[in-house]
């Protein structure tokens, strides 16, 4: 009998250090799934929400916000998604040290897909913003080109000792304002079309790929680290470690609940223009 060749399956996520640890398993050969054959599409997360919204990509990573205008095609993964529990976006200023001094003040925000433009939007008001790469907004804060920026990624943890003042940590606020339900950042997406069975199949296999990461850190965190933008070993191991986290191998109830209550708040606001159905597999 002639063996059938391996379904490929092409897997969207960004090259951070916490995208990376998460795929480890699978991209080192280490976690391997009966059948298929990993195919990783390393891209940023504004592109991949991008490809998500044409359905291109089998399973992807994607922002938060950009859930509601591809829930049609895709289903939440219960895995991979990065939650911000106490920590999210931090809105950092040199001048300024109050969102009531950034009234009718410009902020530099990364990307109009992204979850932390989403809250900035949702929980800001007289605030305007403008889109820019996430890793241009530092430099247009300390040109004077914005009065602030939204801050993601590595910024949420280098920025105090690069002297910027805190404005404003969504995940504080939002840990106070949802009674203590974590801050959904990024989901982890496979497209309806694949069936349940394989979708499930995919779920798992990435839970698997994040348990041998974390088995495995003296392999897996230095990995994960080719993609720290300018951060040492001690601070990359604290952000792949925030960013993956128990509700990363499974969102559970209560990831659902805070990725549920996102959407209310939002669409209250008419940043998104409908509430998505949720259903994890």
């Amino acid at each position: 009998m002639t063996a059938h060749p391996d379904r490929v399956i092409r897997v969207g996520h960004s090259p951070d250090p916490d995208d990376a640890f998460m795929f480890y398993g699978l991209a080192s050969g280490k976690v391997k799934l009966e059948g298929i054959t990993i195919e990783h599409m390393l891209e940023d997360i504004q592109s991949l929400n991008v490809r998500a919204m044409k359905a291109e990509l089998e399973v992807t990573a994607i922002s938060a916000h950009a859930f509601p205008a591809v829930s049609k095609n895709y289903w939440v993964m219960r895995t991979g998604a990065s939650m911000g529990e106490g920590y999210g976006p931090v809105i950092i200023s040199r001048k300024f040290t109050s969102l009531k001094e950034l009234q009718g003040k410009l902020v530099g925000t990364p990307g109009p897909l992204t979850t932390a433009t989403l809250l900035f939007r949702t929980f800001t008001e007289g605030i305007r913003h403008v889109d820019m790469p996430f890793d241009a907004i530092m430099g247009a804060v300390d040109r004077g080109e914005v009065d602030a920026g939204l801050l993601i990624h590595e910024g949420q943890i280098t920025y105090q000792a690069l002297g910027y003042h805190k404005i404003l940590d969504f995940g504080e606020f939002w840990e106070k304002e949802s009674g203590g339900l974590p801050l959904p950042l990024g989901l982890d997406v496979v497209r309806k079309d694949l069936g349940m069975d394989l979708a499930q199949k995919l779920s798992r296999g990435l839970k698997e790929s994040i348990a041998y990461g974390y088995a495995h850190q003296r392999e897996a965190i230095p990995y994960a680290l080719q993609w720290g933008r300018g951060i040492d070993v001690t601070l990359g191991e604290k952000f792949v470690k925030m960013y993956v986290s128990d509700l990363t191998i499974d969102m559970g109830e209560k990831g659902l609940k805070g990725l549920e209550m996102l959407f209310a708040r939002a669409a209250e606001k008419g940043v998104v223009a409908s509430l998505p159905t949720i259903e994890l597999v």
